[in-house]
């Protein structure tokens, strides 16, 4: 069987063009229209298809090569097949027996009275044999997005548009080469046959690949890369999909010859996001990230994570993953608490109780969940509802040498500050022992994460997911404060961060509520009201 060369066809573009893909390697088996290469230039992105199908012997470009038309591409054997196909259009064109073929434009029809219509998408190579009717390319105008299909069956020769284009009725977008007579849809029957006897059938094998492309409804978060895979899509997909970061190997195409759609690209996208909210897949979604060898830099110690530490990891993650966080920041004037908080140390003592600010803090947070109770909810996305509690139990992050927990406090609205600093003590005091149970850190409805006895201005809690909203408590500085007179005045002031879950709130009710709990804070009478 002799070998034949490939070249760069005319592609409708003018001068070089680089190679930004070779689709294709030595020894590859190929079919019929197979991606060999992909070219793009200033303003379109191009596939030079395989004229048959057959063994790819030698490959003559690289990625990053200038390319024209007439610039090899590659060298490959044509398979049997093509070489019945060759002789029979040998025979078919002696003296006498020829079918007389034409040149026929195709030109945009009148699209309703748009003029300058934009090419969104090419559907078709120069060398691809078309179908009546069948669709060419997308047009879309500022109301509407039209197909303008193929007017007669034959092999596209030349295409003179691209995306990006401008075109209006009577524009010639495309050239076909007809065949001539009666024997034209038998000429057209005989140029696909190589491509449909060519083409692997083996069941087990398409089920293989059907099974791990993406489909329509469900995708898995990560797949494995198809090899060998050749795949069909036009410049606007690739364009598209490049800008996403989108393997086309992975995505299933609805178009003719499973051609990719920008459609298509648009679902996978999406399943990727819904594979990576469930929390189904692994790492969420994620590739795992490959950690170099520390040792080579120095020396290392390596220590197995314990169960709390996991829990913590897997829980902030998927919290992080799935909730579009917003933090809302603030400040509190508790000059005034903490004098009354001093105020009463000698009571404090006689009662071996510790008043800190914190019990104040949570009784300030039970009054802003009852004033605003869109902030005492949890989301059920699956069954589109929401899940409004009509307890209020708050949870207390505490730091401790096994790492973060979160005991709760339960009923915090039917509780006296005595009580609250009372429950504070004695959970921290739990935690720390790792004593507290299962039962001891379930059920809040909302989060405190005080960093005050540590430092720092500001921070962003991540929300304890399902619950809604988390108050993080910086450390409390005095500052000069304008008193609304004639001078400024030392003041105590707590920063105070609201982290919330987006789609449960929204930001002027994140707004109102800091504003409360700064004038709760600020005067503890507003607790009486």
């Amino acid at each position: 069987m002799n070998s034949i060369e490939v070249k760069v066809p005319n592609v409708g573009v003018e001068g070089e063009v680089e190679v930004v893909e070779v689709c294709v390697s030595p020894g590859d088996e190929i079919e019929v229209d197979s991606s060999l290469i992909v070219l793009e230039s200033d303003k379109a992105t191009v596939e030079v298809p395989s004229p048959c199908a057959g063994k790819v012997e030698s490959v003559s470009l690289t990625v990053g090569d200038k390319v024209s038309e007439g610039s090899l591409v590659l060298v490959m054997e044509p398979s049997e097949g093509n070489a019945q196909l060759e002789e029979s259009a040998s025979e078919e064109k002696s003296p006498g027996e020829t079918p007389q073929s034409e040149l026929v434009q195709v030109a945009v029809p009148d699209l309703g009275g748009s003029e300058s219509v934009e090419v969104i998408e090419v559907l078709v190579e120069v060398g691809d044999a078309l179908e009546c009717d069948q669709a060419m390319i997308v047009l879309e105008s500022d109301k509407a997005t039209m197909e303008i299909p193929c007017s007669e069956s034959g092999i596209l020769q030349t295409l003179n548009i691209k995306v990006g284009d401008k075109v209006s009725k009577g524009d010639i977008i495309a050239e076909l080469k007809v065949e001539g007579g009666s024997s034209a849809a038998n000429a057209n029957e005989e140029i696909s046959k190589p491509s449909n006897e060519n083409k692997p059938k083996p069941e087990h094998d398409t089920d293989a690949r059907e099974e791990t492309i993406v489909s329509e409804d469900d995708a898995p978060a990560v797949l494995p890369q198809i090899s060998g895979s050749k795949v069909h899509a036009g410049p606007a997909v690739r364009k598209f999909a490049r800008e996403h970061g989108v393997e086309l190997s992975r995505v299933k195409g609805s178009g003719p010859r499973s051609r990719i759609l920008k459609e298509d690209l648009r679902k996978y996208i999406k399943s990727q996001v819904q594979a990576a909210q469930s929390g189904n897949q692994g790492g969420l979604g994620l590739p795992e990230i490959a950690l170099p060898d520390f040792s080579i830099f120095g020396e290392v110690e390596i220590q197995q994570m314990d169960k709390l530490q996991r829990l913590t990891a897997k829980n902030m993650q998927a919290s992080w993953l799935t909730v579009p966080h917003v933090t809302q920041f603030d400040e509190a004037d508790i000059t005034d608490l903490e004098a009354f908080r001093k105020g009463h140390k000698a009571q404090a003592e006689s009662r071996g109780v510790k008043l800190t600010p914190v019990a104040f803090i949570i009784k300030a947070c039970a009054y802003a969940l009852q004033q605003l109770p869109q902030f005492n909810v949890s989301l059920d996305i699956k069954n589109e509802k929401i899940v409004r509690k009509k307890y209020i139990h708050i949870g207390l992050a505490v730091d401790t040498p096994a790492g973060l927990v979160v005991p709760v406090i339960r009923n915090v609205d039917q509780k006296s500050l005595w009580d609250i600093a009372q429950e504070c003590q004695s959970l921290a005091a739990k935690a720390k022992d790792r004593k507290l149970s299962p039962a001891d850190m379930q059920g809040a409805c909302f989060t405190i994460s005080s960093l005050g006895g540590v430092g720092g201005t500001a921070f962003t809690p991540i929300v304890n997911t399902p619950e809604v909203a988390i108050l993080g408590v910086s450390k409390a500085q005095m500052k000069p404060v304008w008193d609304g007179g004639e001078a400024f005045k030392p003041r105590l002031m707590l920063p105070l961060s609201l982290s919330y879950d987006h789609r449960a709130v929204n930001g002027a009710d994140a707004a109102r509520f800091t504003t409360l709990l700064s004038q709760v804070l600020g005067d503890l009478r507003e607790l009486l009201l």
